[in-house]
This record gives structure tokens, sequence and C-alpha cells, in this order.
């Protein structure tokens, strides 16, 4: 380790995970690269994912868009999330498509284009976020697009499920709720898109998958579900790691890490690694994890700090100054996976992935390879 810390991405497992996620014949996989692809890094990620097979990318955001197309990738970019007025001269002049639920919205995207816009209408079918939950405002909001030809195009409708990775039941209720709306939709415009399943509802529900799907976290090699992605078939594609940068002795009473909230038993030894909860590896691991060096298991003890983290190699240390640390990934026969974190602490290993900081280089390999 030459760096503090780093975070490993292998662009040939998102390739891998793309392909995996398979598709009926004529379901497209659109890949979310929102959040800086979730934390992997948005622009080298999005060209993998096209290299896997992905045919379109979908982003929350109009900086998000600009810096795709800011990069040279060209394919359909839809964004999914909220626009301000500040906001919408950079997601038309990325030529994204946008997703609208009001006559306001179309109203303004209209005034403002300059080239054609394509545009999603999202019925809100049991998320309770964005979108409208009338099918009735739904229809007319796809009236206002159509009539706004040639300035508009009407791309497609859309829902979002929001519980497939955990309550299938609501998943059928809400997907049973969005079908009448499809089924007019097709009737009045039979060239658009429809778009529901996340990457929970691709894995779980195939009659969800329509015309295309959305795939975040999957295409990432992180389970949905949270539980062992090697059950699905997917490889994660990010690996955490640090480096032994001191090895000491803590006798019988001494403390590690403020709030002495480890304090040694017995004589050990403690190693501490350049990284901490300023990288993303959250406070909340305090106390609570593992960290793998040289293919053994070691506790994290003591508070995890804004730089640094402790780990108790026991009486006789095997580790020495230098080594690799890994936080997650691999290391010999030991895994240590985003998920592993997240249950440790309550939380989604969406949030784990997200929240590795900018601190922390991307280094970006396939198989081993630099990329």
């Amino acid at each position: 380790m030459s760096l503090r810390a780093t975070a490993r991405v292998n662009l040939a497992a998102i390739e891998r995970n793309v392909s995996r996620l398979r598709l009926a014949e004529g379901v497209q996989l659109c890949a979310v690269v929102k959040a800086d692809a979730y934390g992997h890094g948005a622009v080298p990620v999005a060209r993998a994912a096209l290299r896997g097979g992905a045919a379109r990318l979908a982003v929350a955001a109009a900086e998000e868009a600009a810096e795709l197309r800011a990069a040279g990738l060209d394919a359909r970019l839809l964004i999914m999330g909220a626009l301000s007025a500040e906001e919408l001269p950079t997601a038309l002049a990325a030529g994204a498509e946008l997703t609208a639920w009001s006559d306001a919205f179309v109203d303004a995207v209209a005034a403002s284009a300059s080239q054609p816009v394509r545009m999603h209408v999202k019925l809100d079918t049991g998320m309770g976020r964005l979108g409208t939950r009338d099918a009735r405002e739904a229809l007319g909001v796809a009236e206002r697009i159509a009539a706004g030809a040639p300035a508009l195009e009407l791309a497609g409708l859309m829902t979002h499920f929001a519980t497939a990775d955990t309550d299938p039941e609501f998943l059928e209720h809400q997907l049973r709720s969005f079908e009448p709306l499809v089924a007019e939709f097709r009737r009045r415009w039979p060239g658009i898109a429809v778009h529901a399943a996340n990457s929970a509802a691709t894995l779980r529900a195939p009659d969800s998958h329509f015309d295309f799907v959305r795939c975040g976290i999957a295409i990432y090699g992180c389970d949905p579900m949270n539980d062992d992605p090697a059950l699905r078939g997917l490889e994660p594609a990010l690996e955490l790691r640090s480096y032994v940068a001191a090895v000491k002795r803590a006798r019988a009473g001494e403390s590690v890490g403020y709030g002495r909230r480890f304090v040694a038993e017995r004589e050990t030894w403690i190693a501490t690694l350049p990284i901490g909860y300023g990288d993303g590896v959250r406070r909340a691991l305090t106390n609570n994890c593992d960290v793998i060096v040289d293919g053994r298991r070691y506790p994290l003890v003591g508070t995890v700090s804004m730089d640094n983290i402790t780990i108790d190699l026991g009486a006789e240390p095997a580790a020495r100054v230098g080594q690799v640390a890994t936080v997650i990934g691999r290391d010999g026969d030991q895994v240590q996976t985003a998920e592993d974190l997240a249950n440790r602490i309550g939380t989604i290993n969406y949030e784990i992935v997200c929240g590795i900081s900018r601190r922390v280089p991307r280094a970006y390999h396939r198989d081993g390879e630099p990329a």
C-alpha cells in the first residue's frame, strides 16, 4: 500500500454483473449510476455497464447527467429526480430524458427547450415520494407532453417499488395498481417505454420488468436484499483497503481511542490503520467489526475516529507494519462484504458503499490488470 486508503473497483466484475442479470428477450437494462455510481465512480462504471450490455443510464440529478456527457457518454440518459428551475438548463444541455408528474413542470420544460426533450410520466403507486398518486392526473400530464410535440416527446411511463427487497406482497399491490395505467398508455401511445423494476424487483418479480429495468445496487455486485451476493450470482466490484501503520503493546488496563471504549483486559498488541469515518468507515462499527490482514481476521477495537482505526492483534502479533488491511473485500480465504458491515450496524449495503468518501482514491482494474 502506497496510499493510506484505496477503494479498488473491478470494472470487469461490473460488466459480468450486468450480463448476469438475465432478462427476457426485448427487455433492456438501464444502469443506475447516481451518487457517483454508488461510490464506485460514475464515468468508469457507466462505461463498464454499457460494455456489459446495459442499453441506458439513469441518474438522480442534473449535474450527474452533465458529468457523464462531459466524459463523452452518449447513451440514453434518464434523470429520475426532481429538477428545480435553476437545474433545468443543465439537464436540458445534457440532452437527458426527464421525469414529470405535473403540468407546471411540463410547461417549464416546454418554455426552456431548444431541442426535443423526451419525458417519462411517473405514477406513485406506493412509494409516497415523487410522482402523482392520481392515474387521471398522470394521463393528463402525458397528454400535455404529447400535445407539446415537436418540442416535447412522451417517452415513457414509470413507477418505483417501495418494498421489493422486503415485502413481496406490497410489491404485488403496487404492480397491480400500475397495470391499468400501463394498458391505457400503451393503447394511446404504443411506442412508449414502461419501466418499474429496481434491482430487487428485477431479481424477484419477472412480471415487473416491462420494457426495461433500472438496476443500481446489483450491478455493483451487492445484494439488494442485504444478503450474501454470491447467493444470487453477484460479484462485489469494490474492495476497501488500508495498511498497518503502527503496532504497539497495550498492557492490561490501558485503553485505545477516544472515550476509552476499549480497555485491554490482558496484555495484547494493537495495530493502527490510517482509515476512519472521514473515509467512510462508520463510527457505529466501533468494537463491532473485523479487519483482514494477511488472511486473518482481527477485531476492530476502540472508537472509530476520523482518520484511524485500531485492531487487536492478540498476544503474539503476526501482522507487521506495512501489510495490507482489508475492510471490504477478500484476503486469502477470508471475505468481508458491504453486507457484512451493514448488518453489523443495522443499515444497508447502499449506505456502506455510498459512504466511502472522496478522500479515498478509486483505483480501477479489470480482474487485477490496470483498466
